[in-house]
């Protein structure tokens, strides 16, 4: 089983670690739905953590990819010593964006993000996605309004996307259940660990913990490959 948690600043990261996390995703500004955040806080976030932080690159709300503005910030954030990266572009039809893609990757391991949810046709989404060199995830939560009126799309992409899917949106306890269920094993998070759900509240270990205790234990047959 993989859990990631977001977080905005080293405390957030290291909450999450303490509370048994897995992986960080290290953003800013979630009123834009999550921006890169600034060189220093990657740097003091790679400080204050052991375990993987995953870096936003991702310069302006919404899906369109500024390739010149986003290769500016990928070269700071890999001074500040980010290795792992989330980003993730459409283009004006809707489609992936891989033209974007092919400009920025550049051997690193990536998640693409949400833009998924509000690609023009999802399954054609999924399909530009394959074959893509260092993707490892793809989160989703079924369609744009969150897990919540998702969850059915999700569900119906779990036993044939597993390998990549990272179910995050508004995850909350009670969607794990059928999730685990349809074989899927990585889980993302951001307000079920943050009391009352706010952004302006920090990551609580405690609630890592209990999300972590809603996963249940992994067996053989659930573990990520590689893990």
């Amino acid at each position: 089983m993989l859990l990631e948690i977001i977080a905005l600043d080293a405390a957030d990261a290291r909450a999450a670690q303490e509370g048994g996390a897995d992986r960080v995703e290290l953003v800013s500004d979630m009123a834009a739905d999550g921006l890169s955040p600034a060189p220093a806080t990657v740097e003091a976030v790679r400080a204050a953590v052991s375990i993987p932080v995953r870096v936003m690159l991702r310069t302006t709300p919404g899906f369109a990819a500024d390739v010149p503005s986003l290769r500016t910030t990928l070269r700071r954030l890999r001074a500040a010593g980010a290795t792992e990266f989330v980003l993730g572009f459409l283009d004006a039809r809707g489609a992936v964006d891989r033209a974007a893609l092919d400009a920025l990757l550049d051997g690193f391991a990536w998640t693409f993000h949400r833009a998924i949810d509000h690609a023009a046709d999802r399954a054609a989404a999924w399909r530009a996605l394959e074959g893509l060199p260092g993707l490892t995830s793809v989160l989703t939560a079924g369609g744009p309004d969150g897990m919540d009126a998702g969850l059915p799309g999700l569900l119906a992409d779990a036993p044939i996307r597993r390998s990549l899917l990272l179910a995050g949106g508004g995850l909350r306890a009670a969607h794990i259940p059928a999730l685990r269920h349809a074989g899927v094993r990585a889980f993302h998070s951001g307000t079920a660990v943050r009391p009352g759900g706010r952004w302006d509240a920090p990551v609580s270990p405690r609630l890592v913990e209990r999300l972590l205790q809603a996963l249940g234990p992994a067996t053989p047959s659930t573990l990520p490959s590689g893990s």
